[in-house]
């Protein structure tokens, strides 16, 4: 973060009630920016406690889970705590028919029945710095944005090796404040990482798609999984010689519980805010871009559901894909409607009017005198390419199909091309690459989804499409069922068979005149397009928000004090805090939910309220133990106030003494516009209690040799 000026940070530190629950902040400005505001809610740490680079701290506890979610680790073996749904996909691929684990849950007795998915990973965050001076000392205001971008990436990749440490560490230098500012992140990964434990679908998914982004909420959200190394400790591939890793750190567990005004932050990889956003953008996406977005995720979603409840093995291949779709469906139309009632668009186009009249005074006009117009052009010209692309990706997303040929084809193509020794040479790689292509999907559906979401692109576009789409829904009135029948009939993408039969006699010709390949590479180039006439309104456009940010920090009009999300290591703090009063949750306080709460939702043989009778003969027991809060109930979510987004997935939820409380897992629908704008008011992170959490492995599984891994704190 560029230095602010001594008024400024006096402000931000004299009333930090202004912004108190709002923020995503960077770990090496805790003393800075927030401590003293911290220890007045109730922190009891030191900045070094979180954050050292020479000893151990909480950020060693928190690591990346797969790329897109948190996690935390929670014992000295390594034991790693997210999400069931950040697991799900692993779970998934664990699973079979007889098997079940996603279905029935799973627990492993000992380290010999911990399961190691073919590709999950665990990433450490070891260190961050400022390179801004550095990187922004190479570029000036003459150069075009390509050019810009040249020469940061060439620092930025010099950078990066200066700090691998011969490749032990991976490094990864980001832009924050719309490339005003840059850090650089220095991680280590871990590779081999297995599955310890997960509750039945039920349990960690129940609610299901009715109850996502809702409150009052009931779902035992949570997986475990343990991370493997070497003798030495370092990241090591797979292999049956590997050992638990000795943490460097883990989170203790307090199960004394919570109560409404408690201290709670959360640690994470927050993937992706805009609140930084200009309000052109803002509208392109409600009007156009969201609304795309939402149909086409909805046709995949019902197409994937009428072939998965026919069949469990089906339901296997596309459980975790369709999770993912239906989870960004519902948050892509909470946005519309969260952004339309909040009057986004009109709240920033005032702060933007008083901008451009500070932009225009006579000492700011030649930096920033055109930059609201140079916005608002490119947005203008952009509104239906977004309608168009956001079909586009609607469909690349939901069917495997769309994409696969062209890409695994242009592998093929150069394999053809070859002579025998340098095909020889390529054959193994080509060959796993097939094999993972092919495996895991079901032909009636994909040529469903492919065909229909095809016939929404034509119908819905208002843009120029790709010559195949356009000359076959002309002649079909965009139905596009029998073309992609006969192109799969053709095709030999149409089977891993097919594509083996092709590297013993490869032709180029028949794999330049395959239909699907012709068709899928039509769509990529589409989605890759950059048309000739947004050239310059791009490069305006990208240099004009970059200005825009700046201002809005240098004029003081924004009361935004922190980047926006990039999936770095961000910290928020707040309290725990009800909502107001709900009929439809039976806890003393609207804070937090019960195991009563979930049984009054139970409905038999309904998909996304059942339970099993194990899980009703636990409610009847009432056997709570240790886990029950002072009114005897077991508590199973509860509400903070909480700033984050998606990829906070799995953040571990500590208290005051960097104690785990809970786990981070949705946001509530009200404040879905969150990605965006920040409700003070309505603002809630829903997390599961860390008493349910244990009761459900202890009590439930009857796995208390887990529990027994962690370090409770109960007093």
């Amino acid at each position: 973060m560029k230095k602010l000026g001594l008024l400024i940070i006096a402000f931000v530190i004299a009333l930090p009630s202004v912004m108190a629950n709002e923020g995503m902040w960077f770990l090496i400005h805790i003393e800075r920016l927030n401590y003293r505001d911290m220890q007045k809610m109730g922190l009891q740490l030191t900045p070094e406690e979180i954050y050292s680079i020479n000893n151990q701290s909480l950020k060693d506890a928190i690591v990346q889970f797969n790329g897109g979610c948190t996690a935390s680790i929670v014992s000295d073996s390594g034991l790693v705590l997210t999400n069931h749904h950040c697991g799900y996909s692993a779970i998934a691929e664990l699973s079979t028919a007889e098997q079940n684990h996603l279905k029935n849950g799973y627990w492993a007795a000992s380290l010999e029945e911990e399961m190691k998915p073919e590709s999950l990973y665990v990433r450490f965050f070891v260190r961050m710095d400022d390179v801004s001076k550095r990187i922004l000392s190479l570029v000036n205001d003459e150069m075009t944005e390509k050019e810009r971008e040249a020469i940061i990436n060439k620092e930025i990749a010099k950078i990066e090796a200066e700090n691998n440490e011969g490749g032990k560490y991976t490094v990864s230098v980001r832009s924050f404040y719309q490339g005003n500012e840059y850090y650089y992140f220095v991680y280590e990964d871990y590779n081999d990482v297995r599955l310890v434990g997960t509750p039945p679908e039920s349990v960690g998914k129940f609610g299901g798609d009715t109850d996502n982004w809702e409150w009052p909420r009931h779902t035992g959200d949570f997986s475990l999984f343990r991370v493997y190394a070497n003798d030495n400790g370092e990241p090591a591939e797979y292999s049956k010689t590997n050992v638990p890793l000795k943490a460097k750190y883990h989170l203790p567990v307090n199960i004394n519980g919570v109560k409404e005004n408690d201290f709670a932050m959360i640690l994470g990889y927050p993937g992706r805010t805009n609140r930084w956003m200009p309000a052109s953008g803002v509208e392109q996406n409600v009007k156009y871009a969201y609304p795309a977005w939402v149909e086409s995720s909805k046709l995949g979603m019902d197409v994937f559901k009428k072939y998965m409840d026919q069949s469990e093995e089906v339901n296997l291949m596309y459980a975790s894909k369709y999770a993912g779709v239906a989870n960004y469906w519902k948050n892509r139309q909470g946005m519309i409607d969260a952004l339309t009632a909040h009057k986004t668009v009109e709240t920033k186009r005032k702060t933007e009017k008083k901008f451009d009249k500070w932009a225009n005074k006579k000492k700011n006009k030649s930096k920033y005198g055109d930059v609201i117009e140079n916005i608002n052009t490119y947005y203008d010209l952009t509104n239906k390419k977004a309608k168009q692309g956001n079909y586009l990706v609607g469909l690349l997303r939901t069917s495997k199909f769309a994409a696969l040929p062209y890409s695994l084809g242009k592998n093929l193509e150069y394999y053809a091309s070859q002579n025998e020794a340098k095909r020889q040479e390529l054959l193994p790689k080509l060959q796993a690459s097939i094999d993972n292509s092919y495996k895991d999907f079901y032909l009636p559906l994909e040529k469903e989804v492919f065909a229909k979401q095809l016939g929404l692109y034509a119908t819905k576009s208002n843009y120029p499409l790709p010559k195949t789409v356009s000359a076959v829904g002309a002649k079909t009135n965009n139905d596009f069922t029998a073309y992609i029948n006969s192109s799969f009939d053709e095709s030999m993408f149409s089977s891993k068979e097919k594509v083996e039969a092709f590297l013993k006699q490869p032709d180029e010709a028949q794999l330049k005149n395959d239909p699907l390949y012709i068709l899928s590479g039509e769509l990529l180039s589409k989605y890759r397009e950059q048309p000739e006439n947004l050239v310059q309104p791009e490069n305006d456009f990208e240099a004009s928000f970059r200005l825009l940010v700046e201002g809005l920090r240098e004029s003081g009009l924004s009361e935004i004090q922190y980047p926006d999300a990039n999936s770095t290591l961000r910290l928020s703090y707040v309290k725990v805090r009800a909502l107001p009063a709900d009929p439809r949750n039976d806890a003393n306080e609207n804070n937090y939910t019960t195991f009563k709460g979930m049984i009054n939702k139970y409905k038999p043989n309904d998909p996304e309220f059942d339970l099993d009778q194990s899980m009703l003969d636990s409610y009847e027991k009432k056997d709570f133990g240790r886990y029950a809060n002072e009114y005897g109930q077991l508590p199973v979510n509860f509400l903070t106030d909480n700033d984050i987004t998606g990829g906070n997935s799995g953040s571990p939820v500590v208290n005051g003494n960097g104690e785990l409380i809970g786990l981070a897992f949705d946001g509530n629908i009200e404040a879905m516009a969150g990605d965006v704008i920040f409700d003070s008011d309505l603002q809630r992170t829903i997390n599961v209690d860390i008493r349910y959490v244990l009761w459900l492995i202890d009590k439930y599984s009857n796995a208390k040799h887990i529990v027994d891994e962690l370090t409770i704190i109960n007093k």
